[in-house]
């Protein structure tokens, strides 16, 4: 079997080059594939064996090559290798989508009476994933403030086989120290894996931090143009075998197509320019919001006022695209000041070359209780707004005149009431 074709490549001297470089060329000889600068697209559910002999060995795994491609194929193959080349990995597997990464991920690693600790805020899917999903199988799901290492220490257990989080934390932009937690974790006896899809592996790699494995939800900036589905994980190559062959062939398969590989590729291409871009425009637009009236608190990795400042200078290479805020008004004013929005898009999802925005509590967060939401730091007036890519004067633009009428509407009810 054939899980992967050059997820070590070092063609070129790949590991010295440029990340964008390796994003554009790595994993890939034209020369092979007559002349083509694209990678091709092999759209096939199956392939044929020259015998009878080599179909049984590629299923034995005696041979390396592709039979199936629930389990492997070319295109799929270049996608992971490229991804593992950025994640700074051994290996990569490509998903169906996100959830589909976490969840082949985590029915491989855990069992009955197996336990996870997660840090205390997570994406809303992941938070039902673990307690109406692991839960009902006998694994234990416990919940730790990450923020301090030590919360970790106190509460892990020889029963702990798993330690998740994701940094930054959707929704809310909590930051946990990547290295601290996995050496307590490794420690223990424990798997690390983070959620790396705020940050992309441009600006985090959490497996040179001493994480085990990391997951993507590839929809986002990994794609990037808010026109495909999918998910990654990256690790070491004995770990993705494993989770190749269990949790995504037999008992997800969340399997990518291979459509939608090439459309990732083609999204990497522009990764690093994005990024760049992405997290240049959030900065600005994060100073203007901080200094509006109608602003009670942003949260944003790239501002002084940021409490966790220090430790996303020093884990990440640039505060990234993503700001969370809260209005005076609580969801009252976030209503009104979405439905006075004009070039922003309310819509759910991020990383988009559109700037994007959402109430977390009724949307992508919904399956907390109110009780979970408070419990967990999710404030029913936190805002969520993925910066795009347009012009960074448009998008402030359309942000403040939003705000200017929240603060307007304020100013008339103090008169009225006055």
């Amino acid at each position: 079997m054939k899980t992967s074709d050059q997820n070590n490549s070092h063609d070129n001297n790949s590991s010295e080059l440029g990340f964008a470089t390796r994003a554009i060329h790595n994993g890939y000889d034209s020369s092979t594939e007559q002349g083509a600068l694209v990678p091709p697209l092999y759209m096939t559910s199956t392939f044929t064996f020259e015998s009878a002999e080599q179909g049984a060995a590629l299923f034995a795994g005696e041979q390396e090559g592709h039979f199936y491609s629930r389990v492997s194929n070319p295109t799929l193959s270049l996608l992971e290798t490229r991804i593992a080349s950025l994640e700074c990995a051994e290996a990569a597997l490509a998903t169906a989508s996100g959830m589909g990464a976490i969840t082949s991920t985590l029915w491989t690693l855990l069992k009955q009476g197996d336990e996870i600790i997660v840090d205390k805020t997570l994406y809303g899917c992941t938070f039902s994933f673990m307690q109406h999903g692991l839960t009902k199988f006998g694994i234990t799901v416990t919940h730790v403030d990450m923020l301090d290492p030590e919360n970790l220490r106190s509460a892990i257990t020889d029963k702990t086989k798993v330690v998740y989080f994701e940094t930054p934390a959707n929704p809310n932009m909590r930051l946990v120290e990547i290295g601290a937690i996995a050496q307590i974790a490794k420690e223990n006896g424990a798997y690390t894996v983070v959620d790396n899809t705020y940050a992309t592996p441009y600006l985090t790699r959490p497996i040179t931090w001493g994480a085990d494995i990391v997951v993507h939800s590839a929809t986002k900036y990994l794609g990037g143009h808010g026109d495909l589905v999918a998910g990654m994980i990256v690790g070491s190559e004995e770990l993705m075998t494993k989770i190749r062959l269990e949790g995504l062939k037999d008992m997800t398969g969340a399997v990518m197509a291979p459509l939608t590989a090439f459309q990732i590729m083609r999204g990497l291409k522009t990764l690093e320019i994005r990024m760049d871009r992405h997290c240049q425009s959030a900065e600005i637009i994060a100073e203007k919001l901080q200094n509006h009236p109608a602003i009670e608190n942003v949260y944003y990795p790239g501002l002084k006022s940021f409490e966790q400042y220090a430790l996303a200078k020093r884990q990440m290479d640039k505060p990234g695209g993503m700001i969370a805020f809260e209005l005076k008004g609580g969801i009252a004013d976030g209503v009104r000041f979405m439905n006075e929005l004009k070039l922003v898009k309310r819509a759910v999802s991020l990383g988009d070359a559109d700037t994007l925005i959402q109430h977390p509590a009724s949307m992508t967060h919904s399956t907390y209780t109110p009780e979970e939401r408070t419990e967990h730091g999710i404030s029913d007036g936190l805002m969520r707004i993925s910066i795009g890519l347009e012009t960074p004067a448009d998008i402030i633009e359309d942000l403040i005149c939003a705000l200017d009428h929240i603060s307007s509407l304020q100013s008339t009810n103090e008169q009225n009431v006055a």
